[in-house]
């Protein structure tokens, strides 16, 4: 899949699934300016009222020309505003976001919109999915790591006690809209945590990808944010994230657990094992979600490299790469044993033991069981990823 230009600009990616679940991404600066009109050309006729799922900070810099956009299509708006955080990604919140639903008379036909970034969207696409037993929603991500991963693809989601996204379903939406000037209010630490998860893409899946991000990031490191930013080159960058990611999906939309190979939707999930002990052990307070990734890939190239399926200058290039996306919060002062007694609880987890992905070399993955991981490798690993040197 190729994200294709428009002649007023706009980019545009085809995700192709079958069974009534295609939808289109679409990619411009000023795109939350015609919501409505999306809206309108996506969901039933019969659409009245739409509740915006944000939170404050985010409503407040964009939810009102959201609103009247979504009005003068002629829909009934409310807005339901949840904490800022992983922590606020719960079954408390979700319970809630549900009463509020059956509060506002919301119908079979009507529809939700994630306003925010990943903790918005995947707790916005699973109440929608559970909801009446499944509504219609829209994403509206407002974050690099949102807008290039967690919008697009269906999965969604709440955190519990004992781990990440351990409750969800898969629940498309029916488009995403991605307005790439809600990424110059963006803090340096959500551009971070979503250029790690753009390396992430790249490194586990497609090369050309990898080396793309990577010079983006160089050009911004020498020659500033807007070098980069404000020419288009961001916007053709997050297509092609989004493109690769539509890809992996349409071919493997639910992860099928027995699927190994390297175009598996779990390849997806590099970096992942250990970001989700580090997001746990911290209580989703320390860490953004990519800079847990970041600390993840690390890891994981680490034992690639220990196993003998990676050349030490493939990891080499990853970590100057991981190092280019910004400096990550410290990690080495957290107790190995704990991150290890994390590790378990991760949802990838087939059989008893932990799949994890690791790299045979840059833009291809693979993925092995932990009974193939000695301990002590594992352990040397970890602490050599987590080194305060980030």
């Amino acid at each position: 899949m190729r994200a294709q230009l428009t002649r007023d600009g706009t980019r545009r990616v085809e995700v192709r699934l079958g069974g009534g679940k295609d939808y289109r991404i679409e990619i411009a600066a000023g795109a939350l300016e015609g919501i409505g009109a999306v809206a309108r050309g996506t969901l039933s006729p019969h659409a009245q009222r739409i509740v915006v799922v944000s939170n404050a900070k985010v409503f407040g810099l964009y939810g009102e020309r959201v609103a009247a956009s979504l009005r003068g299509a002629e829909f009934d708006v409310a807005t339901w505003l949840m904490g800022d955080g992983e922590r606020h990604k719960s079954w408390r919140t979700l319970e809630r976001t549900l009463a509020f639903f059956g509060e506002k008379g919301l119908g079979r036909s009507d529809a939700v919109i994630a306003l925010g970034g990943g903790v918005v969207g995947d707790l916005a696409g699973f109440a929608a999915a559970v909801y009446l037993r499944g509504i219609a929603y829209l994403q509206v991500p407002t974050t690099l790591l949102a807008q290039i991963d967690s919008s697009v693809g269906g999965k969604t989601g709440v955190n519990t006690r004992t781990g990440k996204n351990l409750i969800g379903a898969f629940h498309q939406p029916r488009g995403v809209v991605i307005d790439t000037a809600t990424l110059r209010t963006l803090p340096p630490r959500e551009m971070t945590a979503g250029w790690c998860e753009a390396i992430k893409q790249g490194a586990a899946g497609d090369r050309h990808l990898f080396e793309r991000t990577h010079q983006a990031l160089d050009v911004r490191a020498t020659a500033g944010r807007a070098s980069v930013d404000d020419d288009g080159s961001l916007a053709d960058l997050i297509a092609a994230q989004c493109a690769f990611k539509a890809k992996i999906v349409a071919n493997d939309e639910r992860e099928e657990i027995g699927r190994t190979d390297h175009r598996s939707r779990r390849i997806l999930n590099f970096g992942h094992t250990v970001a989700h002990a580090l997001e746990a052990l911290t209580g989703y307070r320390r860490f953004r979600h990519g800079e847990a990734v970041g600390y993840g890939m690390l890891a994981a190239g680490e034992l690639s490299v220990g196993l003998g399926l990676l050349a030490p200058a493939e990891l080499e290039s990853l970590r100057r790469t991981v190092r280019l996306a910004g400096r990550l919060p410290r990690a080495d002062d957290l107790a190995l044993a704990e991150i290890l007694r994390a590790l378990p609880a991760d949802k990838k987890s087939v059989g008893g033991h932990v799949q994890w992905v690791l790299l045979e070399k840059i833009g291809r993955a693979r993925i092995i069981s932990d009974s193939e991981i000695g301990a002590r490798l594992l352990r040397s690993a970890l602490r050599a990823a987590l080194a305060r040197d980030l």
